[in-house]
């Protein structure tokens, strides 16, 4: 019985790795192709400045610098999983997810949409996390 649901809970693991990849490897060919791992780390930890408040705003603001630890919302507080998909197996499978918070995020922290080539940086950038 344990060594089945060992088996059971590798097959898991093993599918949940499988659907990130398929899902990023969709999303990189519509972007138009690779990311650049080095682009989005930079990207990752550059801050913006809000126009309006003024304020100093990066990913690593809410998410933290070690995407392998837990985050918590700088306004809210509200806590944030972990994002990178080694420690987090739900990260990167789910394409709507993915696409709501790059809308919320990159408005939030950037001040605008982020570019294509953007998504993808970050998307292999956090995929090898």
């Amino acid at each position: 019985m344990k060594k089945l649901s060992l088996i059971m809970a590798a097959s898991l693991m093993l599918g949940t790795n499988a659907g990130m990849a398929a899902v990023v490897d969709d999303m990189l060919k519509e972007f138009g192709g690779a990311g650049n791992a080095q682009d989005g780390a930079a990207m990752w930890k550059k801050e913006f400045v809000d126009p309006a408040s003024g304020e100093k705003r990066s990913c690593v603001t809410c998410h933290g610098a070690d995407l392998k630890t837990a985050g918590k919302h700088a306004t809210t507080g509200k806590p944030i999983e972990p994002l990178a998909p080694s420690v987090n197996k739900q990260r990167l499978t789910d394409r709507q997810e993915i696409e709501k918070w790059f809308k919320r995020n990159c408005k939030w922290t950037v001040g605008r949409e982020c570019t294509a080539q953007e998504k993808a940086n970050f998307l292999v950038f956090i995929r090898g996390q």
